[in-house]
Formats: structure tokens, C-alpha cells, sequence
């Protein structure tokens, strides 16, 4: 323990050091096995989040990965859609949307998130799995690390780290897989043949993987993660948590099955330790709500089990609110709730249309900085513009530009460009006009964009179109 000496300098006494402690060691949590509703729900959840990130990177749409951030390329492939960094705004959008559903399920129903969808905890429970499977249930694992250095005990222990090492580099590799083909990052993998990036990234996320979910696993919830602090902001007397039912579980004691125990003051909590003994953070939900409280639910099925034996009723721990154990009423519908419900719906359905309104090229005008205009044979006026086409579909392009704003403007050059996919290209447009046509010397105009073939993508940008000033 960190210790702290402390100085009495209160005069006329001797100088005496008192000593504090300020930091408690870590004692290691062996979580026990056990069965239950919550559990079969969280690890349904869970399987199906490990299923979706092992297998997303291998499904192929249109002849490449359906889900692919190619960085170097700067293109994000999703299925049929294609963003690009101009597309930043959509990711924050999303990002907005997410904290917000973050919020109301929150506000609604706890660390749910936590619970039964954060990563740290579905690959903490991976661990779990790993370490009961190789060294056996808490009792004989706390056993086993008592017991000093045998043939056995470093057969379970090797076994336990090469799994937990084997599935933080398949982790690894299926992460690196969304950003470098899966398809070509196995064989690169096999034959030696890795870049440095995918080394360093292959590398980095083993070795966290394995400390994270093997090693810190509540830690990381505990001390690093931000959620766990600024939870309880969102925290009301209506909101859905795992509470313990101190009323009827008091006065904690043990009993036999069958006698009367009321008739010697003990309430249904038998003192059992079994929701401790289940708890991947090592709390005692009898003593509260607590910040390192993840919502999983391990404690009620624990519990649940207990009671089941007992033949006691069920729900000593429960989901449950601070006004339902108080005995009001809960509400369920109350204004924070529906804002963030509103909140929500509506950035969604404005994402929504965004994204299915969203034109896949990126049109630009630029004036020609050099001159505002030039007087060019038969009497003619003409400006110079540079348009700026980025082609954001996965096929090659034909795009027709025209220009709306005054009647008689004509092009001097190709109206006409082909963008290959994911191609950003400049290309230098000539308008002209008869000089009796324009009576003024700055008239707006507007550049359209179309491509050739079908479907048709349109777009749009405005400019100006300047030439000598009518004489009066």
C-alpha cells in the first residue's frame, strides 16, 4: 500500500507522523458460473456482436468487401454506399445520433450498454469462458492459485494464456481486416509479407485485447472508462436499475430450508454471498447503487436460483426503480425521457433523408482569378472557369455540364468530362456570349452537372458571369 507520512506541528508537541493509507492492491475477481435469464440474454447479445465482427469483413457486395475503410484511398465502403472525407459531416451526425440513444436508454433503463453491448465486458466474458474451461470453476481456480508451482498447475495456467492469446490475435486480425482486405491480410499474414502499419496495428491490438479483457478487465470500467462517471448526471428515481429489495431481505442471516425464519426476524436474503460470487466487478448489490455497477444482471439470475431452492419468491434483486422500492409509483413517461425520445426521432429521420438524398459527386466552380473576362472574335465575351468533378460511385462516369441564368451563353469547350470511380479532376470550361446579348456586367448564373447514362446524379453550383459594363 501506498502509505503517506503526515507531520503533527502543533506547538508545544513533538513532531509525530501518522500514516495514511491512500491505495488499495487489486484483489483479482473470480467470477463463478452460474445460469439465468439475464445471462442466456447477454450472452445471445454478445455472441451475436462477436459473430458480426469475425464474419462483417469476410461478405462480398459487388465484387469487394461489403465493409471496408480504406484509409489510404480515403474511401469508407458500406455495402452500396461509398463516403468519402467529404462526407465528414454524416459521421459526426451519425456519432450525435448515437450519444443521444446512448442517453435515452440510459435515462430509461441503466447501463444497459455496459451490460450487454460493450465491448470490454462481451470480451471480458470471452476471457471468463476461456479461464473456466481451462482451470475449472471459482473454487478451483481460487485453489488453484494457492497452491504452489505443480506439473498440473502450469499445464491449466499455459493453457488459459495461449487461449486468451490466441483469441486477442484473432481479434486483432479481424480488426485489421476492416481497414486492409481481409482476403489479402490473411495470405500477407502466412507468408511474412505484412507492411509496417499492419505489423504495428496487429501487434497493438493483440497485446490490448489480451491485458484488457485478460488482465485489467474491471479495471478498465472502473478507473478508465468515462461512462461510469457521468452516468448517474442521467440517474433518476424513475430510472430502470438493479437494486437489492432491502426491505424484505433484512435481517440478513442463515437459516434451514422450510422453517419459519420470519418468526426469528430474518427477512429472504440468506446470506449467501452468490451475487457477489457471480459479479464480474466484484460489488455487493446489497449495499447500493454503485457507480461500478454494470447492469449485467448476473446478480439477479444468481439470486433468483437461490430463491428458487429456498422456495422462497423471486426478485430479492430485481430491475427495479428507487420509487417502486419506495413504494410510489413509477413513471414511466416523463419529460427528459420524451425529449431525448424526440431528440432521436428526429435526428434519425433527418439522417435518413439526408443519406437517401445524398448525390454521389462532388461538384465544385471556380472563376478564372487571372481575368474577369476577355473580349474574344465576333464580338464576343467570355469567362473562364475551372470546375472541380469528384466522382463518388464504385463505376466510371459521364458527366454533362450545363448552365442555367442567361439566354444565348455557349460553351468553347467540352461540355462533356469522364471521372473514373473515386476520381477528383479539374477541367477547364469556356463560356462565351454575344456582347449584345448581356446588358449587365455581373449576372449570377447556374452550373448543372448530369451524368449521361442512367441512373441520373445532378448537381449543382452557382457562379458569376462578369463582362463590361453597359454604356448608358
Amino acid at each position: 500500500m501506498k502509505q503517506i507520512p503526515v507531520k503533527d506541528v502543533t506547538p508545544g508537541k513533538d513532531n509525530e507522523t501518522q500514516v495514511y493509507d491512500l491505495y488499495a492492491k487489486r484483489e483479482h475477481i473470480y467470477v463463478k458460473y452460474y445460469k439465468g435469464f439475464f445471462k442466456n440474454l447477454r450472452t445471445g447479445a454478445g455472441f451475436a456482436l462477436l459473430v458480426m465482427f469475425f464474419t462483417f469483413s469476410w461478405i462480398q457486395y459487388d465484387g469487394r468487401q461489403a465493409i471496408l475503410f480504406d484509409l489510404p484511398n480515403r474511401q469508407f465502403h458500406i455495402f452500396s454506399l461509398t463516403f468519402w472525407p467529404q462526407d465528414f459531416m454524416l459521421l459526426s451526425w451519425l456519432l450525435i445520433i448515437l450519444a443521444f440513444v446512448l442517453f435515452f436508454v440510459t435515462v430509461f433503463a441503466g447501463r444497459l450498454w455496459c451490460g450487454y453491448a460493450c465491448p470490454q465486458f462481451v470480451w471480458t466474458w470471452f476471457f471468463i469462458w476461456a479461464e473456466r474451461i481451462t482451470e475449472g470453476d471459482r473454487n478451483k481456480r481460487m485453489r488453484l492459485s494457492r497452491e504452489p508451482m505443480s506439473k498440473e498447475k502450469l499445464l491449466r495456467k499455459s493453457a488459459k494464456h495461449l487461449l486468451w492469446a490466441v483469441i486477442a490475435i484473432l481479434s486483432a486480425v479481424a480488426f485489421v481486416g476492416y481497414f486492409t482486405p481481409i482476403r489479402e491480410l490473411i495470405p500477407s499474414i502466412l507468408s511474412f509479407n505484412l507492411g509496417p502499419w499492419e505489423m504495428w496495428w496487429l501487434g497493438f491490438l493483440s497485446v490490448a485485447t489480451y491485458g484488457n479483457a485478460g488482465w485489467l478487465r474491471e479495471q478498465v470500467c472502473i478507473y478508465m472508462c468515462p461512462y461510469a462517471r457521468f452516468q448517474s448526471v442521467m440517474f433518476d428515481q424513475d430510472t430502470l436499475i438493479i437494486s437489492y429489495d432491502e426491505k424484505r431481505g433484512e435481517k440478513r442471516g442463515k437459516r434451514k430450508k422450510g422453517t419459519d425464519y420470519k418468526a426469528e426476524g430474518l427477512g429472504d436474503c440468506i446470506d449467501c454471498l452468490a451475487c457477489v460470487h457471480v459479479c464480474p466487478v466484484g460489488i455487493d448489490i446489497r449495499d447500493g447503487l454503485q457507480y461500478e455497477c454494470v447492469a449485467c444482471g448476473a446478480c439477479i439470475d444468481a439470486c433468483d436460483e437461490i430463491m428458487d431452492k429456498m422456495g422462497y419468491e423471486r426478485g430479492l434483486v430485481r430491475y427495479t426503480t428507487e420509487h417502486s422500492l419506495s413504494g410510489k409509483q413509477t413513471k414511466l413517461f416523463r419529460p427528459r425521457l420524451i425529449g431525448y425520445f424526440a431528440a432521436v426521432l428526429v435526428m434519425c429521420s433527418a439522417f435518413a433523408y439526408a443519406l437517401s438524398n445524398r448525390v454521389p459527386v462532388e461538384f465544385d466552380v471556380i472563376r478564372d482569378r487571372g481575368a474577369l473576362f476577355s473580349e474574344v472574335s465576333g464580338n464576343q465575351i467570355q469567362n473562364i472557369y475551372t470546375i472541380i468533378v469528384a466522382n463518388k460511385e464504385q463505376v466510371d462516369r459521364t458527366y454533362r455540364i450545363r448552365v442555367e441564368g442567361i439566354e444565348g451563353i455557349e460553351f468553347a469547350s467540352n461540355p462533356e468530362v469522364t471521372v473514373r470511380s473515386g476520381e477528383l479532376i479539374d477541367h477547364t470550361v469556356r463560356l462565351r456570349i454575344d456582347r449584345n446579348s448581356i446588358d449587365r456586367a455581373n449576372s449570377p448564373i447556374t452550373f448543372v452537372v448530369e451524368t449521361v447514362d442512367e441512373p441520373k446524379v445532378t448537381a449543382t453550383a452557382e457562379s458569376r458571369f462578369m463582362a463590361p459594363a453597359p454604356s448608358r
